[in-house]
């Protein structure tokens, strides 16, 4: 059965996130874990996948998934994360704009502009931000907004593909030449972040120039630092090729977990049938 997310999740200390589920409209799969990790005591990572319920408006705008990493430390990150998605999600939604790249660019500059206010007006959370990595999937093509170190995934087939550049320091070491791919996987400062939502004047997303087109049992994966940092690429596409999506994401997330998961983890897989 393929499940929905609702925008709002209900946070228990004692459990993490719990997810709230319904039914969705056929076509894809979709499945999200999100874990407190092994070392910290709160969650600051928020995860969304949002259906319009007209199907009208759902021709249009077709299917949206998000994953944000907060940043700030306890209340500032959590705040930063959910203030990301419930501010793409509503502008996404509401703008009248029938592209779906530029419903995702505005979301992302409507996210920022409200951390940074809400920063702003508490003075205790200066310094607040998130990583956002934003999906549309309307029929057969997938739009993409991104800034952070969050990623988005493509998995075809026995290829992965990381459709997201990470903006961080170690990426920028990369682009020079100082560092390998594989350096800076390991890197020890490789979460060194150079551009988030809530920090900075300005923000510019990245986005693909084209739409890209998906094909029938691609999987998309969208994860948080806590996850890539501990599963590699090669590991992720072997997860989500052998099992289910809900599965899959368990597994990863619990592998994190097993190889001392210091950060939050979030994954989340949609499998397009």
């Amino acid at each position: 059965m393929s499940f929905t997310f609702s925008a709002t999740r209900v946070q228990k200390p004692e459990s993490g996130i719990i997810p709230s589920f319904m039914p969705m409209r056929p076509g894809v799969e979709v499945a999200a874990v999100s874990d407190v990790g092994c070392q910290r005591e709160n969650n600051e990572d928020s995860y969304l996948y949002w259906e319009p319920v007209s199907d009208e408006q759902f021709q249009h705008k077709g299917r949206l998934a998000i994953v944000a990493d907060g940043m700030g430390g306890h209340e500032g990150g959590q705040d930063a994360s959910r203030i990301a998605i419930e501010a793409i999600r509503e502008m996404y939604a509401v703008e009248a704009q029938s592209d779906p790249q530029s419903l995702l660019d505005a979301g992302f500059r409507e996210a920022h502009a409200r951390i940074h206010d809400y920063a702003l007006k508490n003075e205790h959370l200066r310094g607040m931000g998130t990583t956002a990595t934003a999906v549309a999937v309307l029929g057969k093509q997938l739009y993409y907004a991104h800034i952070g170190d969050s990623r988005l995934y493509r998995v075809r087939g026995s290829e992965v593909s990381r459709l997201t550049h990470d903006h961080s320091y170690v990426s920028r070491l990369v682009a020079d030449g100082v560092l390998t791919e594989e350096e800076a996987e390991v890197h020890p400062q490789r979460n060194i972040l150079t551009a988030a939502l809530g920090v900075g004047p300005e923000i510019a997303p990245d986005a693909p120039a084209q739409p890209i087109f998906l094909q029938s049992k691609d999987h998309l994966v969208l994860c948080s630092d806590g996850l890539w940092g501990l599963v590699n690429d090669q590991e992720i596409r072997t997860f989500v090729t052998k099992q289910k999506p809900q599965a899959a994401c368990q597994a990863m997330v619990d592998l994190a977990k097993k190889r001392g998961g210091p950060d939050n983890i979030t994954v989340q897989i949609l499998r397009l049938d």
